[in-house]
């Protein structure tokens, strides 16, 4: 299955993707009961909820949607640094016996097909192509052979970069925390529709040109790892996001860098996941009369 949070014109909703273009509202459908993708997820019965309406007549076209990002208000945005062998290497980091983790708000999360926002305080802004998967059971010290079992589903993220803030410090948390600068999207696909061995092809593309490539088994923390590391300091949620890390050829390490500008366009593309597409802009002076007009803007289509 594939999922997805939206809006028609003001109004926020969420639904299943059936087939290619045809979405079903399942906000309309069930209502107190699962307001939210989040919402549905906390039943613990997500899937079986959903399939009750799976040959219901679709209620929208894909493209007709603007769309919001998957889980628009996790608890937990876990972040994973230095996951792929490449990017260690060309950070010049050490090894580490334990993942590099740091913390997302949901403030930094951008919706597929809307512009990442790069900050006036900054031109540093860099992409960062990632698979990230979403919790869909709660728990506590999870152990690595159960962590599949606590994973709903997954998707593509771009886990933008503010370099220069990220680089005040050893503490990441600056550079990865402005306003929708965190592309997310544009789909929750579950883990059913992945392969058997749920390895996956991971590419970047900046303005057509690709600039990262990996496959997912390539990571040097697999996913039960951090599951099961992350879960130890902290309790993972339904709706919860880990974002498990980038391969090598981020743009800072590049020479000469390759910084994002406005009008790029970015694209994290991930087998068996989907397409997530982000344009560049400048953020607004006045970014709260920039989020008013956005959420009273008319329905654009989902790129």
């Amino acid at each position: 299955m594939k999922f997805i949070s939206y809006r028609v014109g003001a109004e926020a909703s969420y639904g299943m993707l059936r087939g290619a273009s045809d979405v079903i509202d399942l906000r309309k459908r069930l209502g107190p009961q699962a307001s939210t993708l989040k919402a549905l997820l906390e039943t613990g019965e997500a899937t079986a909820l959903a399939s009750t309406h799976a040959s219901a007549d679709a209620d929208h076209a894909l493209a007709d949607l603007r769309l919001l990002p998957p889980i628009v208000d996790p608890k937990t945005i876990a972040c994973v640094g230095h996951n792929y062998e490449a990017h260690r290497v060309e950070t010049q980091r050490d090894p580490t016996a334990h993942p590099s983790i740091f913390l997302r708000g949901s403030e930094s999360l951008q919706a597929a097909g809307e512009p990442l926002l790069m900050p006036r305080e900054s031109t540093q802004l860099d992409y960062e192509g990632e698979l990230a998967i979403v919790i869909g059971k709660r728990g506590r010290r999870i152990s690595e052979a159960d962590a599949w079992d606590h994973v709903f589903g997954v998707s593509c993220f771009n886990d933008g970069s503010v370099r220069d803030w990220q680089h005040h410090t050893r503490q990441f948390i600056p550079g990865k925390n402005f306003p929708e600068t965190g592309g997310f999207g544009p789909f929750l696909v579950t883990l059913d529709e992945l392969p058997a061995d749920r390895t996956l092809d991971l590419s970047t593309r900046v303005n057509g040109q690709q600039v990262q490539h990996a496959r997912t088994d390539q990571m040097i923390f697999p996913i039960p790892v951090l599951v099961n590391y992350i879960s130890t300091f902290v309790t993972l949620l339904p709706g919860d996001v880990i974002v498990t890390g980038t391969p090598g050829g981020v743009g800072v390490k590049r020479s000469p860098p390759l910084w994002l500008k406005p009008g790029d366009k970015v694209e994290v593309e991930i087998s068996s996941v989907g397409l997530l597409e982000n344009g560049v802009a400048l953020e607004a002076l006045d970014r709260r009369s920039a989020d008013i007009k956005k959420a009273d803007a008319d329905v654009k289509p989902a790129r």
